[in-house]
């Protein structure tokens, strides 16, 4: 069983962290079901084990956190559906690559029941939309936009972290960084891509895609 867990209102990133820690370890113990816990971060930024000082080009705009997470540095705050994923990697296969790839495939599902089609880039994190009511790039392709951004740790194959998706956030408030230290694409949300949708339906559709991606899969060693 994986329990569901939406909170309403602004969770403080401390005490997102918190409650990570209790359930992975909770999980690892089994003396905890899996979780999958639907939020929203008061605006902050927060830091991956790969963050380059030099991505961080408003300090002091919003306060800054230390993730213990893979990635670089990112956005948090209203507007965007931040998903925290506490799942037994282990029990699905053993393969962390594959597990992004599962995470990624959730976030393009869910998009795909907007109408957005969702893809990844190979050298860039995050799932991206092609914009082609915007400029060329200078290579002559179209523009592209981030509209997802992952990031995960593992302790003894349980996840920590997750996804974020856009939904309505202050776009404006991505100047402050170098989002995953990609400077040459923007970012995106559901809104801006002219798509009236609510956190509430984005909810609904990351629980019915859910399915459709994860499950227990064999363990091939």
């Amino acid at each position: 069983m994986v329990e569901w867990i939406i909170s309403d209102g602004l969770t403080a990133y401390p005490e997102a962290l918190a409650f990570m820690e209790t359930r992975v370890n909770g999980i690892i113990a089994g003396e905890a079901e899996e979780c999958i816990w639907l939020l929203e971060h008061p605006p902050l930024y927060t830091a991956g084990t790969s963050a380059k000082a030099a991505d961080l080009i408003d300090p002091d705009r919003f306060p800054v956190y230390d993730a213990r997470r893979g990635g670089e540095y990112t956005y948090h705050g209203p507007g965007q559906r931040v998903v925290y994923v506490m799942l037994d990697v282990g029990k699905r296969g053993h393969d962390v690559r594959q597990f992004v790839k599962d995470l990624e495939a959730w976030v393009i599902a869910t998009l795909d029941t907007f109408n957005v089609k969702g893809e990844i880039r190979e050298g860039r994190v995050g799932v991206w939309v092609q914009r082609p009511d915007k400029a060329l790039s200078p290579d002559g392709s179209l523009a592209e936009d981030k509209i997802a951004a992952l990031g995960i740790r593992l302790r003894k194959w349980v996840s920590f972290h997750g996804l974020s998706i856009n939904v309505e956030p202050d776009l404006r408030h991505f100047d402050g960084i170098i989002p995953c230290g990609i400077a040459d694409h923007g970012v995106t949300s559901l809104v801006d891509l002219g798509l009236p949708v609510t956190i509430a339906d984005v909810d609904v559709a990351l629980q019915q895609t859910f399915a459709t991606v994860f499950a227990t899969k064999p363990d091939p060693s």
